[in-house]
């Protein structure tokens, strides 16, 4: 399923993709070296709004973060987009998700499901990936989520 274009699909299973997210720091979207490309990590940004602030299951539902992460992975996608062609995209190799959340909170994985079945659409049965769930006390703007993401390039 790796022909085509990734956001192509994305937008044929009606998941909408902005445009290439801007930088809060020093830093590019993305970097190319050889044939892997890696993300900066993103976050819930669209228009530049943050979907929502604060920890998961204390100031953000479960429901939204598992939104958020969704957010997140398309906007590493659309991040890789502005140093590689998304045609020559074979498949995402890593996935790293952090989950701002108490230390009691233990759901992270079920958050980060959300970034991986974005990939899951975007590349089919190559959607594939090894993956980090790792809760934290705090993240960038108070974001939920955030994820970053490498992929193999042909």
């Amino acid at each position: 399923m790796t022909s085509g274009n990734v956001l192509d699909r994305l937008r044929a299973a009606g998941i909408e993709v902005p445009p290439a997210p801007v930088p809060v720091g020093l830093y590019v979207p993305a970097v190319r070296v050889g044939s892997l490309v890696y993300t900066s990590g993103q976050l819930p940004v669209r228009g530049g709004i943050l979907m929502a602030e604060g920890a998961v299951d204390v100031a953000v539902s479960i429901d939204m973060a598992i939104e958020c992460a969704r957010l997140c992975a398309v906007n590493c996608l659309v991040a890789a987009s502005t140093v590689c062609d998304p045609g020559a995209w074979a498949h995402p190799v890593k996935l790293v998700g952090y989950v701002a959340s108490s230390p009691e909170f233990t759901r992270h994985p079920a958050i980060i499901d959300g970034a991986s079945e974005v990939l899951s659409i975007a590349f089919g049965q190559d959607g594939s990936h090894a993956r980090e769930a790792v809760g934290v006390a705090s993240l960038p703007l108070a974001a939920p989520v955030e994820v970053s993401l490498v992929l193999a390039v042909v």
